[in-house]
């Protein structure tokens, strides 16, 4: 039975070949609008999760400021700061917390031959290359032992390395840094930056080595890695851990800021949500264009095919066999229709390739711009509106097909 109606279906198809065409054609391009859109929410929300990956997606820096409240007989306007102490605070109080880091910081002098720059050095301990995310080029990063031992030893982001050696060779080479000499033992690898951002012009050393360069007794901030915690709840112990160490009033927002890349990508990821939403309601919309395309052409189908109808009626074809009938050659069409704009959906991605985004306000940030991927959940997703959109275009005509009365559509001229 399925059989002949699908063989009946592609007659009626092949019978006015052109108008079937045509309404095929308005299918196929409302479904590859519907997954190219949904393929454009897609690649925007993972555009946005690789820019936070590229600077370390579940950092968590804590930056000392000034009190803005009045606590234990403080007046307001006393600046905070970290010690050695507050590392240990955040290692206790934080226990789930993977990493705590020390940050000092200095624009100092870079000098390699007769070639000198200003550039940020950051003094750091070892475990900011796996928070940052901080991808080697050349070399090593700094271990625990370059810590412990003091060595004056340096890591240099790649622009840093371009403007020092000029494309030559770096590791093992000596550098000055406001006159005291460091190693170069590894390059790290350009990294997305905005504008004039230093990231790529960073010198880091050992954290137990800044006390050459500066009196590093105050920290300038700490990092930590913050993946498998509840976010809320860690800005809340830390505010409360530091503000009972350093008097002042956990809800003073100025006496120390925390920023949580997990927490704003989270963020993110709810505009990233309202724009696939907002996409495929739109491509649904165009979609349902081809969908009314299609209903106009079966309601003239039914209409041209009326003494077709009241002869299968007379012969003892009943309500249902008819509805089926029609429903099957919109469903065909539909069928059609999909599968050849899935297709061209396939080549507009591939073609289209990668869509300008946030390499155009940062350099290096090809890895920030927005593919257009058709993943297996959007198609499901699409044939699934696709569906929809053909059971309901074909119904009405289909519906008006079983109800026609079999003598008056025997009269019908």
């Amino acid at each position: 039975m399925h059989r002949d109606l699908l063989g009946q279906a592609f007659a009626a198809m092949r019978h006015d070949l052109r108008k079937t065409t045509l309404t095929m054609a308005g299918m196929a391009w409302g479904i590859a609008t519907v997954v190219l859109l949904l393929a454009y929410g897609n690649g925007f929300g993972r555009a946005i999760e690789n820019i936070f990956q590229s600077f370390g997606a579940t950092a968590v820096g804590i930056f000392p400021g000034r009190t803005s409240q009045q606590a234990g007989g403080n007046k307001a306007g006393v600046q905070v700061r970290f010690t050695n102490d507050d590392i240990e605070l955040m290692r206790n109080n934080v226990p789930l917390c993977k990493h705590v880091v020390r940050m000092s910081q200095k624009d100092s002098s870079v000098q390699n031959g007769n070639r000198t720059f200003t550039m940020p050095v950051m003094g750091m301990d070892p475990a900011i290359e796996e928070i940052w995310n901080l991808d080697m080029g050349e070399g090593r990063f700094l271990n625990d032992e370059d810590n412990d031992r003091h060595r004056l030893l340096a890591v240099i982001g790649s622009e840093a390395k371009d403007k020092l050696f000029s494309g030559m060779q770096a590791v093992d080479e000596d550098i000055r840094i406001n006159g005291v000499e460091f190693q170069v033992v590894g390059i790290v690898k350009a990294r997305m930056q905005e504008g004039d951002d230093d990231d790529n012009r960073t010198i880091y050393i050992p954290y137990n080595s800044m006390n050459v360069l500066k009196d590093n007794h105050y920290l300038d901030g700490i990092w930590m890695d913050s993946q498998g915690l509840d976010h809320d709840k860690l800005d809340q112990t830390v505010r409360d851990t530091l503000a009972a160490a350093h008097n002042f009033k956990a809800d003073d927002q100025r006496a120390i800021s925390v920023f949580d890349a997990q927490k704003q990508l989270s963020q993110f990821g709810i505009i990233s949500l309202a724009l696939k939403i907002l996409l495929g309601f739109i491509g649904t919309l165009t979609l349902g264009i081809g969908g009314v395309g299609l209903m106009n052409m079966m309601l003239v189908s039914v209409t041209q095919r009326t003494r077709e109808i009241g002869v299968e009626k007379a012969l003892g074809a009943r309500r249902r066999d008819i509805l089926f009938q029609f429903l099957a050659e919109a469903m065909a069409i539909t069928a059609v229709g999909g599968a050849l704009g899935i297709a061209l959906s396939y080549v507009v991605s591939v073609s289209v390739g990668r869509v300008t985004f946030y390499s155009a306000m940062a350099k290096h940030a090809e890895a920030g711009d927005i593919r257009l991927i058709v993943s297996p959940m959007i198609l499901l997703v699409a044939v699934g509106i696709l569906a929809v959109v053909g059971v309901v275009s074909g119904m009405v005509p289909a519906m008006r097909a079983a109800r026609l009365d079999p003598i008056e559509a025997l009269r019908y001229e």
